[in-house]
């Protein structure tokens, strides 16, 4: 049995609106549904990027320091012909 609990949140009219817009396109009657799946995503995409951040901080101090100049650079370069 899944426990569910109410709360208040507080949101722009707009946002308000989409939800109830989209609630009613997938026939809910309200936009609890809606919310809750942002929120599971969001928090999944969350740990998911803790998760990358962890085993990137496994790395730290492996690369010498020929490499990790090189790397600067590649980044560098990359980034400055991000749009």
């Amino acid at each position: 049995m899944m426990v569910v609990m109410r709360t208040t949140i507080e949101m722009k009219p707009e946002h308000r609106a989409q939800l109830l817009e989209l609630a009613a396109r997938r026939g809910d009657k309200g936009f609890s549904t809606v919310v809750a799946e942002a929120i599971d995503a969001h928090l999944q995409g969350r740990s998911g990027v803790e998760r990358a951040r962890k085993e990137a901080l496994k790395v730290q101090g492996s690369f010498s320091a020929k490499e990790t100049e090189r790397l600067r650079r590649e980044v560098k370069r990359i980034r400055s012909h991000w749009r």
